[in-house]
């Protein structure tokens, strides 16, 4: 039986792309490096793209590397790829540009909202300080937050949302099914929370069910099914408020 948005107790929720803007700030910290090498050539749509790919290899090949140390070596990859000069000091500036990502207009008065249904969780790709930082623009405090520090390693791998179903129980004393599973990210979230047989819905910023840009997310092959589709976080409140 198809079940209501507010049948379930617990929001798990991707932050990055979902809950913050984090196309706008890559792009903001890219622009340094665009800048030393006076590259006007390398669009937005260009360089987030292969930050898709790199900083997903990346992330593969170093699970248990911090966020801040692999966006430094992203940075030093994307320079590579468009041969482009680095120095040592803008790829710190890359790795340490977390904190300065913005919400998304819409995230905290949408996650007020939805607190006064919900449990609210965080699984999200960084580390415990990058999400911190995040966090006081979001405007609640969350029930749960597992990290990518916390697992060893970063999405899609099946272990994050292995670790998360694990504590989820401990710490708040909900299931499986009582989870629903609120991101942007067909590759980070989508694919592997299908995969755990999760509910999942979709907060479909970039457009793509629609024919829009995968933007700084890795494409997947095959879209899997979702439960529920909003084109932004403030939709998703909306339609909770009306169940």
């Amino acid at each position: 039986m198809t079940k209501n948005l507010t049948d379930y107790k617990v929001l798990t929720f991707d932050c990055y792309g979902t809950l913050i803007d984090w196309e706008s700030g890559i792009w903001d910290a890219l622009q340094p490096l665009l800048m030393e090498n006076a590259r006007a050539d390398i669009t937005r749509a260009i360089a987030l793209g292969a930050f898709a790919e790199l900083e997903s290899a990346q992330e593969a090949a170093t699970p248990d590397m911090l966020y801040p140390e692999l966006l430094e070596r992203v940075h030093a990859a994307l320079a590579g790829r468009f041969e482009m000069r680095t120095n040592p000091e803008l790829q710190t500036a890359f790795g340490a540009s977390v904190p300065h990502w913005p919400a998304f207009p819409d995230t905290a008065d949408a996650l007020r909202l939805l607190k006064k249904h919900f449990k609210l969780a965080v699984l999200t790709n960084v580390n415990r300080a990058g999400f911190a930082a995040s966090n006081r623009k979001l405007g609640v405090a969350f029930d749960a937050i597992y990290t990518a520090e916390d697992v060893g390693s970063y999405k899609p791998a099946p272990a994050n949302f292995d670790y998360m179903l694990k504590h989820l129980p401990e710490d708040l004393g909900l299931e499986a099914a009582d989870i629903l599973h609120t991101a942007q990210s067909l590759f980070h979230d989508h694919v592997p929370a299908t995969a755990h047989g999760l509910a999942k819905a979709w907060i479909d910023r970039q457009g793509l069910s629609k024919g829009g840009d995968w933007g700084a997310t890795a494409l997947v092959p095959e879209r899997p099914a979702v439960d529920f589709l909003f084109p932004t976080l403030a939709a998703m409140a909306e339609a909770a408020g009306k169940v």
